[in-house]
């Protein structure tokens, strides 16, 4: 069962979050913000992760607590539910068309934290979410998770549309990262530990 299960409370947030890298797509997601809320339920169907988050947050100060921790706690799962990364396929790489726009995602589940982020937007909100947040999600994620991630947007006008792309993207290039392959003996790496 490659399962991680955590909460954390702070002063400005308490957050627990569920997943199940061996799921179906299914998601139980409230984080009190909507736009969120529905690139994670992304996260979850393409990347066949089953995914519950339930988040309280500091709201009326910002959404970047918010947002930063849930990454936070959902690297963290991550981290625990891969274990010793035994057959694990550790690299994803996916391309998503999103109308007008082409988003790329790579990952290395390397075990060194790593985020190139090449993404432009051009409105600063979508719903009442900043998009600037996106970015904060992303590296808080990929640190605590110790994934290498790259993101890079090739084109796109609509923002809600370059976001979605990025997190379907996501879902697609975890998805095939920690797929088992039990064609592969031991660790994915020359040096036996990843």
């Amino acid at each position: 069962m490659r399962i991680g299960k955590l909460s954390r409370q702070t002063y400005e947030t308490d957050i627990q979050v569920k997943m199940d890298l061996d799921g179906s797509g299914k998601y139980k997601i409230d984080t009190g913000i909507g736009f969120f809320n529905h690139m994670l339920c992304m996260v979850a169907k393409h990347g066949m992760t089953d995914l519950d988050v339930l988040a309280k947050g500091d709201l009326d100060v910002d959404f970047h607590h918010t947002i930063e921790d849930i990454g936070i706690v959902m690297g963290k799962c991550i981290k625990t539910a891969l274990g010793d990364k035994k057959n694990i396929r550790r690299y994803g790489t996916f391309f998503v068309p999103m109308d007008e726009s082409l988003s790329m995602v790579s990952i290395d589940l390397s075990g060194r934290p790593y985020l190139v982020f090449d993404a432009h937007f051009n409105t600063e909100k979508v719903g009442q979410m900043d998009t600037e947040l996106i970015e904060e999600f992303f590296r808080a994620l990929a640190f605590n998770a110790e994934m290498t991630l790259h993101i890079k947007v090739l084109y796109g006008k609509n923002t809600h549309h370059v976001i979605e792309g990025i997190f379907k993207a996501f879902g697609h290039a975890f998805k095939e990262s920690v797929s088992v392959d039990n064609s592969i003996n031991g660790i994915m790496s020359t040096k036996g530990s990843i």
